[in-house]
């Protein structure tokens, strides 16, 4: 009992010291917002890095990253992480080296303040919309090809079991194949411990970490090259957090 009632009030610390960031950081990029991309991207993920590395210690979850060096300068990347708790996304585009974007709903950008980021930061998609679902597409590889790399969450929705991860959906690899751009497996721990699924307004501060896989090249494959691809990507990111999960 006495976890739940401290982990309510850390969860309560933990969105209003978000919340008053977020209200800082809404100036410069919504400033930024009037120049064509990706400068606004680039602002964005610039701030959106500084934002990170000041509040996740603030809320006692420091971030260890591993395989930076896997970015090659100049390369841009469909990137692939594994999807478990609304800390995900922050998380990954604040420290994804370079400008990136994220797919998302297109609901969030109707948040008041929040969808500011949102439609920066990310490609919005109505996914119950076939002509959304097409413009996205469109959208993000118009996105690729001005250097903004896109973080794919391949699950689809989070992840609520306990299974290292869900089955993945077609669509980061056909993105890749499609761009002929490297696929970048990217695997992210201890986030489903901080806000766990199955409590609701709840959180408790653990140590995080957030580890980039080497690129698979693309070159040369086609669609029909999508199910191996998705099958070998799938069975990587499965055996990778498996042997590094430490707690």
């Amino acid at each position: 009992m006495l976890k739940n009632i401290l982990g309510r009030i850390y969860a309560l610390y933990a969105l209003l010291l978000f919340a008053g960031m977020m209200l800082i950081v809404l100036i410069p990029v919504s400033i930024a917002s009037f120049w064509p991309e990706p400068v606004p991207t680039r602002v964005f993920i610039a701030i959106g890095r500084r934002w990170m590395n000041i509040y996740l210690p603030l809320i006692g979850c420091p971030t260890r990253l591993k395989g930076m060096e896997n970015f090659a300068s100049g390369q841009t990347y469909v990137i692939v992480c594994n999807h478990n708790s609304m800390m995900d996304v922050p998380i990954t585009t604040g420290y994804i080296p370079g400008a990136n974007k994220t797919l998302a709903k297109a609901s969030m950008g109707n948040i008041p303040l929040f969808g500011i980021l949102y439609r920066i930061g990310g490609i919005l998609v109505d996914r119950s919309s076939e002509a959304s679902r097409k413009q996205s597409i469109l959208d993000m590889k118009e996105a690729l090809s001005k250097g903004i790399h896109m973080l794919l969450y391949p699950e689809g929705t989070r992840n609520r079991t306990a299974d290292p991860l869900k089955s993945f959906y077609d669509g980061a690899f056909a993105l890749a194949i499609d761009t002929q751009m490297p696929l970048m497996p990217s695997v992210l721990f201890n986030t489903k411990k901080i806000l766990p699924p199955e409590k609701t307004f709840f959180a408790w501060p653990h140590r995080i970490e957030y580890h980039i896989l080497p690129p698979i090249p693309t070159t040369g494959m086609t669609r029909d090259d999508m199910p191996a691809l998705k099958e070998k990507v799938f069975r990587l990111m499965w055996d990778y957090y498996e042997a590094n999960n430490k707690d």
